[in-house]
């Protein structure tokens, strides 16, 4: 009698495990996912921009005029953190690109922001101005110091990349 109530409750429990498979599937089926669907979504910072601009101690920079496929990912301003200004890019290959401005000391800044790039001693001019060059374990940055605030175009994009962006910056939108 006991082996059979064991049959019994082995036979039961599979059952059991077949209803809940079939279940199971017909809610993948059913219920709608996108596999295609883009992972990080673009963001819209303009309202971030105006407000870093009333109130940050100097230029606050973003780009104007990339060319297609560089896409807004993440955007910041932190008036207590030193007047921290962050504006974050995929470019069109999928690599990070970010905007970084502070009032920070630079060594601590450059460092924190390029997860501890090193300065080459290296000079890129871009758009006209003299950008110094920082390579590091994770990002690289082309890094500039100036009015009391240090911009720091970092991420794991190549320079080329890295000097694209640099080279987009304004401190404020073209005259329409």
């Amino acid at each position: 009698m006991a082996e059979k109530r064991g049959r019994q409750s082995v036979r039961d429990m599979f059952l059991s495990m077949v209803v809940i498979g079939a279940v199971v599937a017909v809610i993948y089926v059913f219920i709608p996912h996108d596999e295609k669907g883009d992972p990080v979504p673009a963001v819209d910072y303009r309202v971030e921009l105006l407000t870093a601009r009333r109130a940050a101690p100097y230029p606050v920079m973003a780009p104007t005029g990339l060319p297609a496929g560089w896409k807004p990912t993440s955007v910041s301003y932190e008036r207590r953190n030193a007047d921290a200004w962050h504006l974050g890019y995929l470019d069109p290959d999928g690599e990070y690109v970010a905007v970084e401005q502070s009032t920070m000391p630079a060594g601590k800044y450059i460092a924190g922001v390029t997860q501890q790039a090193a300065d080459t001693g290296k000079t890129q001019r871009v758009a006209g101005e003299t950008w110094q060059r920082w390579d590091g374990p994770k990002y690289d940055a082309l890094v500039r110091t100036e009015g009391g605030a240090t911009t720091v175009v970092t991420g794991t994009a190549s320079y080329e990349r890295l000097a694209q962006m640099a080279a987009a910056l304004e401190t404020a939108p073209a005259a329409s």
